[in-house]
C-alpha cells in the first residue's frame, strides 16, 4: 500500500482539505489575495523570475496557479535550503529540472557566497535582453517560509556593497511563521543596464486538494501548524521515516561509547526556540552537549522502537499502533513529564523543532519524478 493510502487511513485524514472554508482557521487571509493579484500584474512586467522553492519539498513547494505563468518567462528555480536536504538526492533534483531545460540551482539564502552565484546566473541569463533594455526587472516569488526574506537580505547585503546609497532600505523581516512578508519591495543590484530585485510576500492557494502536498507544507513550515495541528503532522512524519525505514540508518547510535555528562534528573526543561540557530547569541557549551545528546536519544530511540517492531509498516492498523508506540518512547527521549496534561502536543512541537532546524538529519520528501513525464 503506498504511502499516500496509508496516510489517509492511519492518520485519520479522510477527505480533509486544505481549504479557506476549513472551519475557524484562517487559511487565506486578504493579504494572501491581494499580494497574489499584485504578484500577477508586477510579472507581466518582469524580465526574469527567480523562483524560490524548499529543496526538501522541490515539487510541493510550487506555487500551482503561477506556474503557468512563470514558465512563460525567463525563469530560474533556487532549491533553498539546500543545508537541510540530502545532497546526493538534491543533485537528482537538478539534474531532473535540467532534463527539463528549467535553469535550477541549489542555494543557502544565508551564504553570500551562495547567493552570489545565483545573482551571476541570474545576470547571465539576461545577457540576450541586457543590450535592448536600459533597466530589468527581477522577482523574487514563492510559498511560505520557503527562504526568501533571507535570500533577500542577502541579495541586500550584496547590492549595498555595490550600491553603498541603498544602506538605509529595510531589510526583508525573517521569521519562523508563514507570511512574515507582506508588501512588495525592491532595490538595485546592477548598473548599466539597471537591475532591480523585487521581493514579494509568500502566497499559497486558497486550497490545496493533495492532501500529503499538504502535509509536506505543513511540515516544511509553509502552512500554518495551527491548521494542520503539529501532532497530525508529527504523525506523517513518522509515517514517512518509518516507511523509509530511515531509523534503521540510526542504528550505530543504539551503542554510544561515550555517556554525556550533562544527563540528569534536575535539568531544565528545553524550549523548541532554544533550538533554533542564534545569530547574536550562541548557544553555550553545555547547551550545544544537552542538543546533541536530546538528539542522538531521539534518534537511537525511534531506531529501537522500528527495529523490534514485528508489524508491517505497509498495513495502516501496524503502522498506526507503531506510531503510537513511539508517541510514548519519545516523551521520555524528549524528557517531558508524564504528567502534563499537553504532554503529546510538547513532544510533538520538540520533535518537530529538531526536524525543521535539520537536527535529524538531512532530508527530502518529494520523490524525484521520471524524466519522461516532466512536471514543473
Amino acid at each position: 500500500m503506498g504511502l499516500k493510502k496509508i496516510v489517509k487511513k492511519s492518520l485519520g485524514l479522510g477527505e480533509m482539505g486544505f481549504t479557506k472554508d476549513g472551519g475557524n482557521i484562517n487559511w487565506f487571509p486578504g493579504h494572501m489575495a491581494a499580494a497574489t493579484r499584485a504578484i500577477k500584474n508586477r510579472l507581466k512586467l518582469s524580465d526574469l523570475v527567480i523562483e524560490v522553492r524548499d529543496s526538501r519539498i522541490p515539487l510541493s513547494s510550487a506555487h500551482p496557479e503561477l506556474q503557468s505563468q512563470l514558465s512563460a518567462k525567463r525563469r530560474i528555480l533556487a532549491l533553498n535550503k539546500k543545508d537541510l536536504a540530502n545532497p546526493n538526492i538534491l543533485n537528482k533534483w537538478v539534474h531532473y529540472f535540467d532534463s527539463c531545460n528549467q535553469d535550477c540551482i541549489a542555494i543557502n539564502g544565508h551564504s553570500k557566497s551562495s547567493v552570489q552565484k545565483l545573482l551571476e546566473l541570474v545576470e547571465l541569463k539576461l545577457k540576450e535582453v541586457i543590450s535592448r533594455e536600459p533597466t530589468l526587472l527581477v522577482m523574487v516569488v514563492g510559498v511560505p517560509n520557503v527562504g526568501k526574506s533571507a535570500l533577500i537580505n542577502s541579495i541586500h547585503q550584496i547590492a549595498v556593497s555595490r550600491f553603498p546609497v541603498q544602506e538605509k532600505m529595510k531589510r526583508a523581516r525573517v521569521g519562523p511563521l508563514p507570511g512574515v512578508t507582506q508588501d512588495i519591495a525592491g532595490f538595485k543590484i546592477a548598473h548599466r543596464p539597471s537591475i532591480y530585485v523585487l521581493d514579494t510576500p509568500g502566497v499559497l492557494v486558497p486550497s490545496i486538494s493533495d492532501i500529503e502536498t499538504g502535509l509536506k507544507l505543513a511540515l516544511a513550515g509553509s502552512v500554518k501548524d495551527s491548521v494542520v495541528g503539529e501532532e497530525r503532522i508529527v504523525q506523517y512524519l513518522l509515517a514517512v521515516l518509518n516507511s523509509r525505514g530511515t531509523p534503521l540508518h540510526w542504528r550505530n547510535l543504539n551503542n554510544r561509547s561515550e555517556v554525556n555528562q550533562f544527563e540528569s534528573d534536575n535539568k531544565h526543561e528545553y524550549n523548541p526556540k532554544d533550538l533554533c540557530p542564534q545569530r547574536r547569541k550562541p548557544l553555550n557549551v553545555s547547551d550545544v552537549l544537552y542538543v546533541e545528546d536530546m538528539v542522538t536519544e531521539v534518534q537511537r530511540t525511534l531506531h529501537v522502537s522500528l527495529s523490534e517492531f514485528d508489524g508491517n509498516v505497509e498495513d495502516e492498523n501496524d503502522l498506526e499502533n507503531l506510531i503510537e508506540q513511539q508517541f510514548e518512547v519519545l516523551q521520555k527521549a524528549l524528557k517531558i513529564p508524564h504528567k502534563a496534561s499537553e504532554a503529546r502536543l510538547m513532544v510533538s512541537k520538540k520533535f518537530l523543532t529538531l526536524f525543521r532546524t535539520g537536527k535529524l538529519g538531512p532530508f527530502i520528501l518529494d520523490d524525484v519524478p521520471d524524466v519522461n513525464s516532466p512536471k514543473l
